[in-house]
């Protein structure tokens, strides 16, 4: 054997042993699990053309897979309304639950910062939804959207209140009181010219002012700026459908449905008055009790009597009877 092989040999023979003795190292000093979590040392390669695989994302999937469906139109929603409301038509019912999964996305985003997870609310709103369909009554001349929504607000709501964490929140009347009136009692006296100072405010809404305190500081926070419009072509706000103490939520959204039946109504009974019946009608009739025009007050913007404003404010009321088919028998 050349002494050049021999040395070439021996050269392979102690880089084999260097090679085992820092394996043999490295494998004593960290378990065989450990190991096999360490990074590689050169970076992994994605063939030509192709993309490292994205985290998987469940809300986007989610809303990919509810984009599927597609909307009805009104006359197609009623006809599935009549199915399952006449047959209990399970198709029926699949199609006006699913073209309408996008509204409890839409819902929900109002109220994304009051909660930790969009999709939980979602969850919640899609039981809503289900509920919305149990109890819709299609004759009611009422759009399924329109009438599912007070049950998703509902539903979404009242998982927010029960899952609020420091200051639990509408768990009592006292508190839902304070929930639904704070905001507009403090706008109230701040156009009457005066402070809305927590003493005041407690005496005006019958509450302790430790509890108007503890609302305000949690009222104050972004995520629960919830007095805004929950969707444009409503008047309604965001918490306006939190279930009172006195019903459950199906006779909250049954009254919440006539309201709107009888706002309607209102604007369409408005139109049949003279102006000086129009005044009397929202300063005496169409106002909370705590805002209405004294009689006096009236006779001096008019120019009559306050026996004519009382006659002419009873004359509106038997005309809205009437109207309303309330005088009927």
């Amino acid at each position: 054997m050349s002494e050049k092989f021999k040395r070439k040999k021996k050269r392979q023979k102690s880089k084999g042993v260097g090679v085992r003795e820092q394996e043999g190292q490295q494998s004593s000093a960290l378990p065989p699990k450990a190991l096999s979590m360490l990074p590689s040392s050169s970076p992994p390669h994605f063939p030509s053309g192709k993309k490292a695989p994205v985290p998987y994302d469940p809300l986007s999937a989610y809303i990919r897979q509810i984009r599927r469906f597609a909307p009805l139109s009104a006359e197609e929603e009623h006809k599935l309304a009549v199915d399952y409301y006449e047959h209990k038509d399970i198709k029926a019912a699949y199609r006006l639950i699913a073209s309408n999964l996008w509204l409890v996305v839409r819902i929900a985003r109002h109220y994304q910062k009051a909660a930790q997870n969009l999709l939980d609310l979602i969850q919640e709103g899609n039981i809503g939804l289900m509920e919305a369909l149990k109890n819709f009554n299609p004759y009611k001349g009422v759009r399924f959207p329109s009438y599912a929504a007070w049950w998703i607000k509902a539903y979404i709501i009242r998982y927010i209140m029960s899952n609020l964490r420091l200051v639990k929140i509408g768990t009592t009347q006292a508190q839902r009181r304070l929930f639904f009136n704070l905001k507009k009692e403090k706008e109230k006296l701040e156009k009457m010219g005066i402070k809305p100072d927590a003493k005041l405010l407690a005496k005006r809404l019958s509450v302790k002012e430790e509890e108007v305190l503890e609302m305000e500081q949690r009222l104050s926070l972004p995520e629960l700026s919830l007095d805004s419009p929950f969707q444009e072509d409503s008047d309604g706000t965001l918490m306006s459908v939190l279930p009172a103490d006195d019903g459950d939520a199906e006779s909250v959204v049954a009254r919440k449905e006539e309201l709107k039946i009888l706002r309607e109504k209102l604007k369409e009974f408005v139109e049949t008055l003279n102006d000086k019946e129009k005044i009397i009608f929202s300063q005496r009739i169409n106002v909370d009790s705590e805002d209405k025009a004294t009689l006096q007050v009236l006779s001096e913007q008019l120019g009559v009597s306050r026996e004519r404003v009382r006659q002419i404010e009873e004359k509106i009321k038997d005309k809205l009877k009437d109207f309303l088919g309330e005088g009927e028998d």
